[in-house]
């Protein structure tokens, strides 16, 4: 969808801002461009665009060589989002999403039913926010509408250079959060600039790692970045504590849980007793398989059933969530164990800290000999 070859940018200072960059973008695929400031990274993005002009190579979009196109109707076609929006302030939100519509020539009519429903894509409601002007917004509405102004025409490809990086963290992580959900949605292909491995790693399904003078170090998956730097430049820009940011990219799979003793909330205290056998606790489900809490083996004595006995469970978390998710719920709640639930809520079975550590060294093993997690065995002090 969006190809670079041998691209080049010099300034005529001698400066040189990109340096021979060949890289490819899939279509409806995110890249995150990333590395240290002055690296190339803003400066790679706009040539895609013609806000920079390159001195050297060819940009392909679509098959277009943009080189040839009009740079103007170029940028109309292609959604932009900058740090700080850049809405007009005499203008309301309506009018702002409406922008580029109407310099195409859309009627009406036209352009404020799309600008609705592009308001309710990002989650601003269009009778509340609609006809208000961007300093009654707060910052991050005013980028949720930037969002929505580049999505106007519905371009096949959007630029987006440090889009939240001028928020609170809270409020960045829940932008991330309803970008990865709309991007499930309209699947756009997007070059997302950032400074922020973490940011990288969370959204990108692939990373270009930048070093100074416009040089790619290093063109991967997340989790390969993560597990195997290419290079001592990309093992020190995404850190020491490249571990512990793995556990952002690598999903819980039924294969790292454990399966305690399990008992039924209308189960006699006895029957239990006998179920937990040498174990000293377990799980407790109603009768649709659905997490009701747990029991241990000292709550079992005398008549009575386990729902009289059984403790809430606070933590939980869904299977396909990723190990960092569950790793802060056992610190939330100081948590020996936490239950993992399926997409309807069933319960399959539970992570431990020695089962979490279990499954990133298998991730980061199938990452380095390119196999499924599944088919890694891990060595320990016993089987080695």
């Amino acid at each position: 969808m969006i190809r670079l070859d041998r691209v080049s940018k010099r300034y005529p200072d001698g400066t040189v801002a990109v340096q021979e960059l060949t890289l490819e973008v899939g279509r409806g695929e995110l890249v995150v461009l990333v590395g240290p400031s002055g690296c190339g990274k803003t400066t790679t993005m706009k040539m895609v665009n013609r806000l920079v002009e390159p001195t050297g190579g060819r940009i392909v979009v679509d098959g277009v060589d943009v080189t040839d196109a009009d740079p103007v109707a170029l940028r109309r076609g292609i959604g932009y989002v900058i740090q700080n929006v850049g809405l007009f302030p005499h203008r309301t939100i309506e009018e702002n999403i409406a922008v580029v519509p109407e310099l195409v020539g859309w009627k009406r009519s036209r352009r404020h039913e799309r600008a609705r429903e592009l308001m309710e894509l990002v989650g601003l409601d269009p009778a509340v926010h609609g006809k208000r002007y961007p300093h009654e917004l707060s910052g991050g509405q005013r980028q949720r509408v930037g969002v929505a102004r580049a999505l106007a025409v519905d371009p096949p490809v959007l630029l987006m250079d440090e889009p939240f990086s001028a928020v609170d963290p809270v409020v960045r992580s829940q932008l991330q959060d309803e970008f990865l959900r709309l991007q499930d949605d309209v699947r756009k292909t997007i070059l997302f600039v950032t400074h922020d491995i973490e940011e990288a790693v969370r959204l990108g399904d692939r990373i270009a790692v930048f070093k100074q003078g416009g040089l790619l170090e290093q063109y991967d998956t997340p989790a390969a970045i993560l597990g195997a730097p290419e290079t001592d430049f990309v093992a020190d820009f995404v850190g020491a504590d490249r571990g512990l940011k793995r556990l952002s990219v690598t999903a819980i799979t039924p294969a790292d849980l454990e399966h305690p003793p399990v008992v039924r909330v209308d189960d006699e205290l006895a029957a239990a007793n006998v179920a937990l056998g040498d174990d000293r606790w377990g799980v407790v489900l109603d009768g649709e398989g659905g997490l009701a809490g747990w029991v241990g083996h000292d709550m079992l004595t005398g008549s009575g059933k386990v729902r009289e006995r059984a403790r809430r469970m606070e933590a939980w978390v869904q299977l396909d969530d990723t190990l960092k998710v569950a790793f802060a719920e056992m610190l939330q709640w100081n948590a020996g164990w936490i239950a993992v639930l399926d997409d309807d809520d069933h319960y399959v079975g539970v992570l431990t800290p020695a089962t979490l550590h279990a499954a990133l060294r298998r991730s980061v093993e199938a990452e380095a000999k390119d196999v499924a997690r599944a088919e890694v065995v891990l060595e320990t002090v016993q089987n080695a």
